[in-house]
């Protein structure tokens, strides 16, 4: 099943910063594949199920190799059986609903 995820990797323990983890997070997902979305507050990933959570369980562990003594994941997700949608179609649906509005 495919599944669209909205992750968001928080290290704890570490002091304020945090890119650094999140850039080891984003180096894991491509690594294994996939064109991660990155935003301020997460990154969007897509594929197929089991493939995507043994990346996140990979993000985890490459932040726990780093010193984070916690982690803490926050996710939306959703999946679909009547179409194949991707997370840019998504966005563009809404984008072409307000350039009508122009």
């Amino acid at each position: 099943m495919n599944v669209i995820v909205d992750l968001c990797v928080v290290p704890i323990g570490v002091g304020v910063s945090v890119s650094e983890y999140i850039a080891a997070c984003e180096r894991v997902l491509a690594d294994e594949g996939f064109e991660p979305i990155l935003h301020p507050y997460g990154t969007v990933i897509e594929g197929e199920w089991d493939e995507v959570f043994a990346a996140v369980r990979r993000c985890h562990e490459v932040v726990h190799e780093m010193g984070a003594p916690r982690v803490s994941t926050s996710m939306r997700l959703g999946t679909r059986t009547d179409r194949t949608q991707t997370a840019r179609d998504k966005v563009k649906s809404v984008e072409d609903l307000l350039a009508e509005d122009s």
